[in-house]
């Protein structure tokens, strides 16, 4: 309907383009009649649509709010007055009922944005700072519905279950609960389901079996499929929403037609993002500049202090991460083995190595921030990026020391080693939650307080949204390197999430500015959810895997103990399977698809095929989009080189368009009286063959009076009064009004015409008025012998067909110069 009525007014508009004046009322009369019929044909259609798909169609119609608002009550006009023609009770009350729903539907819609968790403070933040703040706390609110479904995962097939069969823990009676545990983990908890201790191996008997083994590993390995294909799904539909590869040679029309952030509504943040973008223009106009003057010598001595810098901040990741690994030896030589014997000293001295982590992920970015003051990157984004790896870097190479330390020696010198795992992960997560709150007091509060008060040139601080994302993913990491050790960690985790985002918030409000250099928000969630993925996700699963496919469980505590490994609980659970008949093709598919090798090799195989087909598609798309570019650019040029050309055209020309524009002038004036001017064209035609009738006999009483007359003398008398003749022709077509002239007038302007623009003729009108002058002389020359008497019937016909010869001359000559213009 919407290409149907696209096409109707691009014919409307292309009908009688030059808009003569004979074709105006006939043209506002068919316009008229074809947009009423149309629009007739509209209604009618749009009538039979149902109320969706009406409103849909209107919608999307190519009109003016205007004019949809009048198709919409021509519709509904229709609609009733048919209704009224055509009335049941069953279709007022379906209408009714149609109507009800539809209306409890918005309702309901409204009330779950109003129950959004977080909605108008989501509103509030992104009017304020813009969509690059608002991305954090986004990314917050998403992270923590993750840990919400993780809780309620692990809580429903896991602890409740146990809780159900076996409410009270197994607590020794030499251990209390002192308070200290809130931030340690250890001693009270240290029993309680929170860890992997605190669940047992056996069997629950009540209204069904119910295998804690089987519950426990399915359940693990359950969520954390789902979160890896969450976190794919999310990553892509991310990059296919809101990443734009664009050209680098477009980046600046980008930044200028679609960068702005139409949330804002705020003043301030307003002019904070016109000088952003302000920024953004001059480093992406610069960059290009900045490397065409650089010279080899400031090449390489940048890429020295890059270097540099690289290797002092790779330094500083692994020299952190020595420090950690040593000092988690220092203080497992501090500590007894059997964790029941711990003192209150002891447990204090546990968080020793949470909190040298926290202040190492606290102050070595700092540090890493003061690289750039040395180094120099072509651009803002570069920086920023560099800025973001060192930092990943830093934390990955920290987990990495960490993981090993307890995959190697944790389990080897403990009992209940997975407890005391999952202890050392609830301290990590605990402490980098009170760092996060101290960051944003001394960092963010004190930051204020001296760029208002002692130091107003520092100026208020920003909000560093790469830092605090990245400090969600690393605490996001630990809860899904924790999700096998401590089941119920993500209920620490959002408590944590919970009350961060309001301290981070009401932080940003009292004490923070916009971001002076903020990216696109788009682009920095994608590469934030990619972050999230790799290597964070990727690094907790290889943990998870690890632990489940090659450490051997703790005999003394959790579902798994007896086992070889956690994975072998599917083994025992497959051979159970063998004594009940009818599960031979569980067992079957158990044996021979998931233990066998070629089975993972040839769906490695088929995948690497897939991606391969993909990889070929995405290249044949980019040299199409290649293709397509260059074809719009030669476009341009063929247009540049037309433009240019019709420019010196009409440079070389200018009589000639001031003689086009008469033409046209006359040409306006034309078809009105075509009629009237075909009747004086014959009038002139008749007066014409009257004044050659008349001449013929004026010759002939004077052949009969024996009174000879010279041609030359006859012929210019009919010539006087073919002009005569003429001239009453050209009166009649002025008083008529009309525009064309007969053939004898037009004859006449074609040798004016002739005369006046011959240099300016072609050379076949040349030619034509050559045939003129030679018809003319010809006439001369048969008129010239004087006195030489002639026969009546052979002096007048032969002055008379030269005169004829001439006019016919002219006449081509004239139709020959409106072909030339």
């Amino acid at each position: 309907m919407t290409m149907r009525w696209r096409g109707i007014t691009m014919r409307r508009m292309s009908m009688f383009p030059n808009g003569d004046p004979a074709n105006v009322a006939f043209t506002e009369d068919a316009i008229r009649n074809e947009m009423e019929t149309e629009e007739q044909n509209l209604v009618t259609e749009l009538v039979a649509l149902s109320t969706r798909d009406r409103i849909r169609a209107i919608r999307n119609l190519p009109m003016s709010f205007d004019e949809k608002k009048h198709i919409r009550s021509h519709v509904l006009a229709f609609k009733s007055s048919t209704q009224s023609r055509q009335f049941t009770c069953f279709a007022d009350c379906s209408e009714n009922v149609s109507l009800s729903f539809r209306r409890c539907g918005y309702s309901m819609s409204s009330a779950r944005q109003t129950l959004e968790l977080w909605q108008g403070i989501m509103k509030e933040i992104g009017g304020k700072f813009g969509t690059s703040v608002l991305i954090y706390f986004v990314f917050l609110k998403w992270l923590l519905m993750f840990n919400i479904f993780s809780f309620l995962v692990n809580f429903g097939f896991i602890t409740i279950p146990l809780l159900v069969y076996d409410p009270s823990p197994n607590i020794p009676p030499n251990v209390s609960f002192s308070g200290l545990e809130m931030l340690s983990g250890a001693g009270y908890f240290h029993y309680t389901v929170m860890y992997y201790g605190g669940y047992s191996n056996a069997t629950l008997h009540g209204l069904m079996e119910y295998n804690m083994q089987l519950a426990y590993f399915f359940t693990i390995a359950v969520y954390m499929v789902l979160c890896g294909i969450a976190l794919i799904f999310s990553m892509a539909s991310s990059f296919k929403k809101n990443n734009i590869l664009a050209d680098p040679t477009s980046n600046s029309a980008w930044q200028l037609l679609c960068s702005w952030d139409f949330s804002i509504t705020n003043e301030r943040a307003v002019r904070q993002r016109k000088n952003n973008l302000r920024i953004q223009l001059k480093e992406s106009l610069s960059e290009k500049a900045q490397r065409q003057l650089l010279t080899l010598s400031e090449e390489l001595k940048h890429f020295g202090v890059d270097l540099g810098s690289w290797l002092l901040s790779t330094g500083l990741a692994v020299g952190c991460g020595a420090s950690i690994y040593y000092l988690c030896q220092y203080q497992q030589q501090m500590l007894p083995a059997d964790a029941a014997n711990w003192s209150l000293l002891q447990e204090a001295e546990t968080l020793l190595v949470p909190f040298v982590v926290s202040l190492m992920n606290l102050v070595v970015p700092l540090f890493y921030s003061l690289f750039n003051k040395f180094e120099h990157y072509s651009s803002q984004r570069r920086q920023i990026y560099a800025l973001v790896v060192r930092n990943v870097f830093l934390k990955i190479s920290i987990l990495a020391v960490l993981c090993y330390y307890w995959m190697n020696v944790v389990a080897k010198k403990y009992s209940c080693w997975e407890s005391i795992v999952g202890e050392a992960l609830y301290r990590l997560v605990i402490v980098d939650f009170l760092f996060l709150m101290l960051g944003s007091f001394f960092g963010e509060f004190l930051s204020n307080v001296i760029g208002t008060r002692l130091l107003p040139r520092l100026g208020v601080p920003e909000f560093d949204v790469a830092r605090n994302v990245l400090e969600l993913i690393y605490a996001q990491t630990l809860a899904w390197i924790g999700i096998y050790f401590s089941p119920l960690l993500p209920a620490i985790q959002i408590l944590k999430f919970f009350l961060l985002f309001y301290v981070k918030k009401v932080s940003l409000v009292q004490n923070c500015q916009p971001p002076r250099r903020s990216g696109r928000a788009a682009q920095m969630q994608t590469i934030f959810i990619a972050l999230l993925f790799f290597p964070f996700f990727v690094g907790a699963l290889s943990v998870v895997a690890y632990t489940a496919w090659s450490l051997t469980p703790s005999e003394q505590c959790g579902p798994f103990r007896g086992l070889n490994n956690t994975f072998s609980v599917v083994g025992v659970w497959i051979d159970d399977l063998e004594k009940i008949p009818g599960s031979q093709s569980a067992v079957w598919i158990y044996e021979n698809v998931i233990r066998s090798e070629i089975f993972y090799f040839f769906i490695s195989l088929i995948i690497i095929v897939i991606i391969f087909i993909f990889w070929q598609v995405t290249q044949g798309r980019k040299q199409l989009i290649g293709l397509l570019r260059q074809r719009i650019v030669n476009e341009g040029k063929d247009k540049s080189f037309l433009l240019d050309k019709l420019q010196n055209l009409q440079k070389s020309q200018p009589d000639k368009k001031s003689k086009q524009k008469n033409q046209k002038k006359h040409s306006k004036r034309r078809p009105d009286d075509h009629s009237s001017t075909g009747q004086s064209n014959s009038n002139a035609m008749v007066q014409a063959l009257l004044v050659r009738q008349q001449l013929e006999q004026e010759e002939e009483r004077c052949s009969s009076g024996g009174v000879p007359v010279p041609s030359d003398i006859s012929t210019p008398s009919a010539l006087m009064q073919a002009m005569l003749a003429r001239q009453r022709a050209d009166d009649q077509d002025e008083d008529q009004h009309s525009s064309f002239s007969s053939a004898f007038t037009q004859a006449v302007q074609a040798r004016q015409r002739a005369e006046e623009d011959a240099r300016d003729l072609p050379s076949s009108v040349s030619s034509v008025m050559m045939q003129v002058v030679q018809a003319r002389e010809r006439a001369e020359k048969e008129d010239r012998p004087p006195w030489v008497p002639a026969p009546p019937q052979n002096s007048a016909p032969a002055g008379s067909s030269a005169l004829i010869q001439a006019m016919l001359a002219r006449q081509q000559a004239q139709n020959e110069y409106d072909d030339g213009y």
